[in-house]
């Protein structure tokens, strides 16, 4: 028998989880209580940004729809997935705000439907929500009991904005968050016949699932902190190269290369929240939370590291300064936590005219930014007359900078957060600055240099003197 899917909640997500499962055959209804996403699926329309999305809707030959009326969506479907906002309440930790009111309406369908359905809750919760709200919330709002009458599972994704469509069609494994066997072999039966999708499954209870989901965030988030931790060191070091040294690391499997990249801080509408929310629930229950405390101390302080270059190459005069990138990431119009829209505020504050550029933030940005910047509409009027020119967002039209400015004199000094033109030719320490590589003062090298030879004149201390002993016999 043919699936039948409900996507309730069109947003950045639910939209493209939507258009994905039709295309791969499956009639899916999208479901949301505004009604321009839903009109934009009526009108075969993407109704948020994101690369491919317009051409899947487009390709979807009416197995995709749009509505408001939940109780339809949820009576004409089998299995339903939830994927609303839960933003950040005061406190940092996930509020249950949409989720409560999206549960309770489809609770109130199901109490109507005689036929097994199954719920899959699809947003970011921490753990205990399922258990402890959300399945209590069903059962009173359906008069059904959880388990024979219906199912519910926790079943997250593991997405980046700009390549959702993929990571959602190819993910490297399935999170199955069951409150029953019934319902966890559901879902991954849907995932593996209905989607067509091979990946590795890992089937655990929800709270489990709700915990490895936001861990798996929050630990992404210290490996990118420790390699701008590195990058910024390798700044100080004579011949530095944050390249070089995460390369190595990244051949070791303990560690592997994803997210090993020492550049400018993360940002977007996962990670930084994700850090807070865990560090949240480990205060709550009584469990350090000094880790995702640093991390997310450190991320934050990466914005003005870079308005404390472009002081230093500007000689602290305030000038005109370009910021070539306002989206968190490439291919993605999301200015949520950027770090370009951060830089450009520390720059503003350091009395500096700034200058912006994005090829498809620009809206979003003056929604943060407002009036205390220059919009440029293209790259090019953005970096006229700049003194400086920072690269905030690694987008490959960005690589034509070079051009823009060949003719320029004096020649403005690129601060380059990625790299990016770290292999171009005609660049020199005096127009070129690049996070994570090696450009230290004299003062600093000097230090560095006083520094290791003052460590042959220094004793070992007790312990160090008892590991050299008990090594002694392998190190020689």
């Amino acid at each position: 028998m043919e699936t039948r899917v409900s996507v309730i909640g069109l947003g950045k997500l639910g939209a493209c989880m939507a258009a994905a499962m039709a295309s791969r055959g499956v009639p899916t209804t999208g479901v949301d209580v505004n009604a321009a996403p839903v009109e934009s699926l009526q009108k075969k329309r993407a109704p948020v940004f994101e690369p491919g999305l317009a051409e899947m809707i487009a390709s979807c030959d009416g197995l995709l729809g749009g509505t408001q009326d939940l109780e339809s969506a949820v009576q004409n479907s089998e299995i339903s997935f939830v994927v609303v906002p839960t933003p950040s309440n005061s406190a940092g930790a996930f509020s249950l705000e949409y989720v409560s009111q999206a549960m309770q309406a489809i609770g109130c369908a199901l109490r109507t439907k005689s036929a097994y359905h199954l719920l899959v809750l699809t947003s970011t919760v921490l753990p205990g929500s399922t258990e402890f709200f959300v399945k209590p919330l069903l059962e009173e709002s359906s008069g059904k009991r959880c388990g024979p009458q219906f199912g519910l599972c926790y079943g997250p994704e593991f997405i980046a904005l700009g390549s959702v469509l993929r990571d959602f069609l190819n993910p490297d494994f399935l999170l199955v968050g069951e409150c029953d066997a019934k319902a966890g072999e559901r879902l991954t039966t849907f995932y593996r016949d209905a989607l067509r999708c091979e990946a590795r499954v890992a089937r655990m209870s929800a709270i489990n699932a709700e915990l490895a989901k936001i861990a798996l965030n929050t630990y992404v988030t210290a490996k990118i902190t420790f390699a701008n931790l590195l990058a910024e060191l390798c700044e100080r070091l004579p011949g530095g190269d944050v390249d070089a040294v995460t390369g190595a690391l990244g051949m070791d499997q303990r560690i592997g290369a994803r997210y090993l990249k020492g550049a400018l801080g993360y940002g977007g509408p996962c990670f930084p929240r994700d850090n807070q929310a865990l560090a949240c629930l480990l205060e709550e229950l009584q469990v350090s939370a000094e880790l995702p405390r640093a991390v997310d101390r450190v991320n934050r302080s990466q914005a003005g590291r870079v308005a404390t270059l472009v002081n230093r190459v500007t000689e602290g005069t305030p000038q005109r300064v370009a910021v070539l990138g306002l989206a968190y990431k490439p291919d993605t119009n999301v200015v949520e936590e950027s770090q370009g829209i951060a830089i450009a505020h520390e720059l503003v504050h350091s009395g500096h005219s700034v200058a912006v550029f994005d090829p498809v933030a620009l809206d979003g940005a003056r929604r943060v930014l407002g009036d205390t910047v220059h919009y440029a509409a293209s790259l090019a009027e953005c970096v006229r007359g700049a003194a400086a020119i920072v690269l905030a967002t690694d987008w490959p039209e960005f690589r034509a900078v070079l051009q823009q400015t060949a003719s320029c004199a004096p020649r403005p000094v690129i601060v380059d957060g990625w790299r990016m033109l770290r292999r171009s030719t005609g660049m020199d320490a005096m127009s070129y600055r690049a996070v994570g590589l090696g450009n230290p003062d004299r003062e600093t090298q000097e230090r560095l240099r006083r520094f290791v030879k003052g460590l042959a004149g220094t004793q070992p201390s007790e312990e160090g003197q008892q590991a050299a002993a008990s090594s002694a016999g392998s190190s020689r």
